[in-house]
């Protein structure tokens, strides 16, 4: 995830067709958590507000591989949160800053992850390209 740096944010539209946007996610928290800033008046935010259901998709090309990571996102307005998830290089994109009107948060919470690295040789060939599975138990992980 660290070496893709990037992600795809997928939602579901009101049609159920999946849409998907490039990210610049912050580092997973111990728990497998994800934090993503977003304009709060982007498409994405009323689709999770609708339905919270996403996915977030990470490509590690020079691996080859990627991680899938099946959760629950939530909407996060909360100014000690803002400031505490502020990346410089955002203020292009937010002239106001952590404070300002068009900043808001996406908390994702990891309820499944699917991970296929050839390079780290998880779930690579000749297994048959099934990618390894993980699914939070509580506080912690199981395999299916």
């Amino acid at each position: 995830m660290k070496a893709a740096s990037n992600c795809f944010l997928i939602t579901l539209d009101d049609s159920g067709q999946p849409q998907a946007r490039l990210m610049a996610p912050f580092d997973p928290d111990s728990a497998m958590n994800v934090w993503l800033a977003t304009n709060r008046k982007t498409r994405k935010v009323e689709q999770i507000r609708q339905n919270p259901r996403v996915t977030l998709a990470y490509h590690d090309a020079a691996g080859p591989g990627y991680v899938t990571l099946i959760g629950k996102a939530r909407l996060v307005d909360d100014l000690a949160e803002h400031r505490k998830h502020w990346k410089s290089e955002w203020k292009d994109f937010y002239p106001g800053g952590p404070e300002g009107p068009d900043f808001l948060l996406i908390q994702f919470t990891t309820e499944r992850i699917e991970v296929m690295s050839i390079s780290h040789h998880v779930a690579d060939a000749p297994r048959g390209w099934q990618p390894a599975v993980l699914v939070r138990q509580g506080s912690g992980w199981r395999q299916p």
